[in-house]
């Protein structure tokens, strides 16, 4: 019996694209897809173990995206960010489900969840931008985070709707996921803040919130619904302990080396193992107006707010806030599985995707950089 490759394919897939991030200082998830495709378009395709990773890897980084959320700044800053927020999330929704619907014969499913695949703005982007730059910790920063944490949140709770199908089973995923939400930060707060699991090589507090993100996804599956939102508020109860102390820092530290080490890379290889490049070659139109739709509504959406807010930075804050990638792959993918979506649609997607991720970023840090820190207004 020949020994199984992919694995090894895999391994070197996941190195290549952190030293590639490194070289070249472009989120490791963009190479993590590209190489997919690349990857994808030598016959190389997904094995069934790597597709469950690949939906696990999804449910983490919701989660991981929910825990970067700082509380106070979102309390401090709700009435603004909300206002933005909303703008940047039903402007491409809106945008992204017209333009399939009726310029490009799209189905009803299929031009929703486009528009809310293009409703995203990517959290580990503008963290990441804001990071590099030395804005996180600024009030302009502060905000623009915010903004994006809101968004996402929309976007969450689209994607939790749209592919809710109630059931039996689907009472008793909201009523469990509720009941564990509503005492999650009590009872975790002992369990991750307890000096007798601290650097342990056990890990339990790890092991116990991949527990629970593994019972959402079972709790989901058999209700016919998403694990999205709920893992993303059970990160955002999470983030408050996560900032308590340096102990249960380093759990957090912990839990992202192994999450993008190993189990987050799957999701997003496995998502460019599925794009045809031939596809993507077949429909520039497409492809260039879907692209168009998102960039052209964020810009209307948030512009002009974003200029009342960051006077003279207010083409590098919308360009930040026009960029997609998780949530969005994370909407395509469920909609491949769900039958809403061909191949042909899925690739071009992703694609758009992928350009929003990078072009808004590099023309952001290229052409508009702001100059220096501004008081909020």
């Amino acid at each position: 019996m020949e020994p199984d490759k992919i694995p090894v394919i895999a391994g070197l897939l996941i190195f290549a694209a952190s030293v590639l991030s490194l070289r070249l200082g472009l989120s490791v998830a963009i190479f993590e897809i590209l190489l997919g495709v690349g990857a994808g378009q030598l016959g190389l395709r997904a094995e069934e173990w790597m597709v469950y990773i690949a939906g696990f890897g999804g449910i983490v980084l919701t989660f991981l995206a929910g825990a970067e959320v700082d509380v106070k700044l979102l309390r401090d800053n709700f009435r603004n960010a909300a206002i933005v927020s909303f703008a940047s999330f039903a402007a491409p929704l809106a945008a992204g489900f017209l333009f399939c619907r009726y310029l490009a014969g799209w189905s009803l499913p299929a031009s929703l969840i486009t528009g809310i695949a293009l409703s995203e703005t990517s959290l580990a982007v503008v963290y990441s931008v804001l990071a590099e730059t030395g804005r996180s910790g600024t009030a302009s920063g502060k905000l623009l985070m915010a903004c994006t944490f809101l968004t996402n949140t929309l976007t969450a709770l689209a994607l939790s709707l749209v592919f809710l199908k109630p059931n039996l089973h689907t009472l008793l995923f909201l009523a469990v996921s509720g009941l564990f939400l509503a005492f999650a930060g009590r009872f975790s707060m002992g369990l991750i803040r307890n000096p007798a699991f601290a650097g342990k090589v056990a890990e339990p507090e790890i092991k116990y919130i991949f527990f629970v993100l593994l019972a959402f996804i079972y709790l989901a599956d058999l209700g016919s619904s998403q694990a999205i939102l709920p893992a993303f508020i059970f990160g955002l109860l999470m983030s408050r302990h996560f900032k308590a102390g340096r102990s249960t820092a380093g759990v957090k530290t912990r839990l992202r080396t192994v999450a993008y080490a190993f189990i987050t890379p799957f999701f997003f290889i496995v998502a460019g193992l599925k794009v045809s490049l031939a596809a993507l070659w077949a429909a520039p139109l497409l492809f260039a107006g879907l692209f168009a739709a998102k960039q052209l509504s964020k810009f209307a959406g948030v512009h002009f707010l974003l200029k009342k807010y960051f006077p003279s930075a207010g083409m590098y804050a919308t360009l930040l806030m026009s960029t997609g990638l998780t949530f969005g792959l994370m909407a395509v993918l469920a909609g491949v599985r769900a039958g809403y979506l061909d191949d042909a649609q899925y690739s071009v997607l992703t694609g758009v995707l992928i350009a929003s991720a990078v072009l808004p970023t590099f023309a952001a840090q290229r052409w508009f950089p702001p100059a220096e820190e501004e008081d909020l207004r």
